[in-house]
Formats: structure tokens, sequence, C-alpha cells
């Protein structure tokens, strides 16, 4: 894969209520991804910025939450690009997970 990795998000939550549960549910992300992964995030607007370390990589992506969608931009350096289309299938199957309200358990 060449270029970016996007998955969208569908969701009846409005953008503020899909924005906390993102932010309540980033810290599972690790969970997802190889051992010894390191996860930094950022929140700029209605957009969170990522970046992941892992296997001596860095993987840039942002989570942009809008009323009724969220898009997921994942951009893959080179040596991990052969990785794509499993990348792809994992956030589409796992990226979901996100959006779970976990505050009432």
């Amino acid at each position: 894969m060449s270029g970016p990795i996007t998955v969208d998000l569908p969701h009846q939550l409005g953008a503020a209520e899909a924005k906390r549960r993102i932010a309540g549910n980033i810290g599972s992300l690790t969970s997802h991804l190889p051992a010894g992964a390191q996860v930094r995030s950022a929140w700029e607007g209605d957009t969170l910025k990522l970046g992941i370390g892992v296997m001596g990589q860095e993987v840039a992506a942002e989570m942009d939450v809008r009323e009724k969608i969220v898009r997921l931009s994942v951009l893959l350096p080179p040596a991990l690009a052969f990785f794509g289309k499993a990348i792809e299938a994992g956030l589409r199957r796992s990226a979901p997970d996100l959006l779970e309200d976990r505050s009432k358990r």
C-alpha cells in the first residue's frame, strides 16, 4: 500500500459523545498492537493525532470525529507498507471498539 489507510466508522452518537468515548478508550489501543508498541496521542480540536512507535518504525494516524462518522487515517512508513492489507483488516475489525461506552461498567 502506498497511500494512507482510511477507515470510516459510522455512528449515531454525535461528535461530542464520540469524542468522549474515544478519549476514554484510547488507552486500550496498545492491546491491539505488537508488544512494546508505544502510543502518543493529542487532541487538536475534533481530531485526535496519534504517533505509534512499533517494530522500530513510526506510524502516523489521526481520528477525525464528526457528527455521524469518525474517519481514521493511518500513514504507514515504507517498511510496514507490506502489512497494509492486514493492518486495514485489523482496523476495520477492532477500531469500532473505541466508540463503546465503558463508563457504565
